[in-house]
């Protein structure tokens, strides 16, 4: 049962990554964020660095998430923008 059990939730979670977009498009009043979703994925390999709950809408995301959660992370990693206009285009 166990191995079933196993499986099944296995067979979700690559489910859901295969139904993931490939890039994301944040409104933002400042200019529009394009977020490539897929390549988080590869390179993070951990989705509940960002979705604490598992796949799906992140709860509390907004901008204050997103710059704290994001941005710090591409600090941290010492890759990925960090800069107002490297994420935000007109």
């Amino acid at each position: 049962m166990k191995k079933i059990i196993a499986a099944l939730a296995l067979s979700v979670f690559a489910a859901s990554l295969a139904f993931a977009a490939d890039e994301i498009v944040l409104k933002a009043k400042n200019g529009n964020v394009t977020f490539p979703h897929k390549k988080h994925q590869e390179l993070l390999k951990d989705c509940k660095k960002c979705h604490e709950k598992g796949p799906g809408k992140i709860e509390g995301f907004g901008k204050d998430w997103a710059h704290k959660t994001c941005k710090g992370c591409h600090e941290e990693m010492k890759k990925g923008p960090t800069k107002c206009g490297d994420c935000h285009k007109r």
